[in-house]
């Protein structure tokens, strides 16, 4: 191909590359609240309890805690303390809430009260409240991948080796959970009444290391948000057949769906909200690519409003490699550090038409 012709080419396939995505950037969503809550410390899961109306945000560092808010007005109602957390979950029956966190801990949502902690193999990062049979699952991308926990009093059920390391996991409530598993590329199905993985479905190809999954229960429809490439992969929860694959952000690490609005939503390191419209249960398109905060890449829904929530916060340029670092300090990892959160930049960002 003539140089000329290959650039005019390259030049026409940027512009509408660029045409479609100020196009998507056009819909129903916007950034309705952005509430910048400061606190020193890093951030991971974000999760919203609908019926309690509190919102979960775990913070590491040195001084560990879930930090809590209310739902309606993201105001401070208190905090877990001594909680290294990445995620949490709350068994609205019991009123018990639990962070995935080494040990993990257990506490009452009502007073935020801790109630005790429970030793658990692995290295705790999502989580998951199943309301079937009343238990919370904890994942670790190392053995055991799921620690199963009975909500009612904190005792261990079992634990469970999903074939590869989990990242979200979604269930229908009637005994069937789905569990991404990044480093395979697949979906896992597991019986939560048996206790077993009853199936692995590859992702073909369309989509490689998921990060986040998204359910749409009714329709018996999965959507997976990959890394590489950047999409969101669809796919049967009953049998894994592989729907349809659509481009996203990238860098995701959440995904949910809103069985009102029949939507998926997946929240990206780049600083968007990708969301994928369901016509039908076969027809699915891009909605929306809204921008957000850099490394808001967790989400969580709030089922009342139909409002999401992201976290992020802001940050100041890395350090630069030290004076006497060798030229190939890259190579040796002889980097300058991570980019340094600013103080009190630590923002909720809640998104709704």
């Amino acid at each position: 191909m003539k140089k000329s012709l290959a650039v005019s080419l390259i030049s026409a396939a940027a512009l509408a590359t660029g045409l479609a995505m100020l196009a998507s950037a056009d819909g129903p969503y916007k950034v309705l609240k952005t509430a910048k809550v400061g606190g020193d410390g890093g951030f991971d899961y974000v999760y919203a309890d609908e019926a309690g109306r509190r919102l979960y945000i775990p913070r590491t560092g040195p001084t560990p805690r879930i930090a809590v808010y209310n739902l309606d007005t993201l105001a401070s109602v208190g905090e877990i303390p001594k909680a290294s957390a990445h995620g949490a979950a709350v068994d609205p029956k019991s009123h018990h809430g639990f962070g995935s966190s080494k040990p993990v801990v257990m506490w009452d949502t009502k007073t935020l009260a801790t109630i005790k902690t429970i030793d658990v193999q692995g290295g705790p990062d999502g989580i998951l409240f199943d309301p079937f049979n009343e238990r919370v699952w904890v994942f670790s991308h190392g053995q055991p991948n799921a620690t199963v926990i009975d909500t009612k009093d904190g005792s261990i059920v079992t634990t469970l080796d999903l074939g590869g390391a989990p990242e979200q996991a979604v269930t229908d409530g009637k005994g069937h959970m789905y569990v991404d598993l990044e480093d395979k590329d697949q979906i896992a199905a597991v019986d939560t009444k048996a206790m077993k993985v009853t199936a692995h479905w590859d992702l073909g190809g369309k989509g490689g290391g998921p990060g986040g999954l998204a359910f749409d229960v009714k329709n018996h429809v999965l959507f997976a948000s990959c890394h590489n490439p950047a999409t969101f992969v669809i796919l049967s929860s009953e049998d894994g057949k592989i729907l349809d694959a659509l481009p996203i952000g990238t860098g995701t690490d959440g995904a949910t769906f809103n069985p009102k609005t029949m939507e998926a939503f997946s929240s990206n390191g780049d600083g968007t909200l990708s969301i994928i419209k369901e016509n039908s249960p076969t027809s699915f398109v891009v909605e929306q690519n809204l921008t957000t905060m850099p490394r808001a890449k967790t989400l969580t829904l709030d089922g009342k409003t139909g409002h999401i929530l992201l976290i992020a916060a802001q940050y100041g340029p890395p350090p630069a490699p030290p004076a006497d670092a060798p030229k190939d300090a890259p190579k040796k990892g002889g980097r300058g550090g991570r980019a340094p959160m600013l103080p009190d930049s630590f923002t909720i960002l809640e998104v709704g038409k």
